[in-house]
């Protein structure tokens, strides 16, 4: 059996006990060390300049290749525009140089019609290379009224020992004719040969000029 001081000393540890674990359970945390702050990198004068010169190198590189795109958009806008321009000066050209040629066509129109108006004995020439071409007898030859009162006073006696025959026909313009031989018929009128001209020059202008319609 166990005597009573022991059961003191038994009391009295169990109550040391309890109160250093009390204690313990009171005590604050123990403070945490915080990280020590990195240090700043203390740079030299060359490593500044370095620095520097490295951005002043990046920053012309970049300007000069956004100074060759804007470059290049720009010759090749200029190169478009270029383009335009030649397209735009051969239309100009080509229209020049049509309405120079009408201009001409419509000089030689009125330079014509003065010169038949002036000498009109000019028909006698077409009539007889318009008979060379038909190499033909017994002909049959239309001429305006005044054209053929010139014909029968210059080739009268020619055509009749050959057999041809001059009709006058009002509808036909002075200085041309239409001969017909055998069912065959060569047009040898001013309408006709003008439009002949005019086609060889790739161009559409009528010998007669058209009527205005009446306002």
């Amino acid at each position: 059996m166990s005597s009573d001081a022991d059961k003191g000393t038994l009391s009295a540890w169990a109550r040391w006990e309890m109160e250093s674990f009390e204690s313990a359970a009171t005590l604050p945390p123990a403070p945490v060390d915080a990280p020590p702050e990195p240090e700043v990198p203390q740079l030299t004068e060359q490593e500044i300049e370095r620095i520097r010169w490295q951005a002043e190198q990046e920053g012309h590189q970049k300007g000069y290749q956004e100074g060759r795109e804007q470059a290049h958009s720009e010759g090749a806008r200029l190169a478009a525009l270029a383009v335009q321009l030649d397209q735009a000066l051969a239309v100009f050209d080509q229209q020049m140089a049509e309405d120079l040629l009408r201009l001409s066509l419509e000089v030689a129109r009125q330079v014509v019609r003065q010169s038949i108006a002036i000498k009109p004995e000019q028909v006698i020439a077409v009539i007889r290379e318009a008979l060379a071409q038909m190499s033909q007898l017994h002909t049959l030859i239309y001429l305006h009224p005044e054209d053929a009162s010139l014909a029968r006073s210059y080739l009268g006696d020619q055509l009749s020992h050959a057999g041809h025959r001059i009709h006058e026909d009002p509808h036909q313009e002075r200085g041309g004719c239409v001969i017909e031989a055998g069912g065959s018929q060569l047009d040898a009128s001013m309408e006709t040969r003008w439009k002949r001209v005019v086609e060889s020059l790739g161009m559409n202008t009528d010998w007669l000029e058209k009527e205005s319609a009446p306002p």
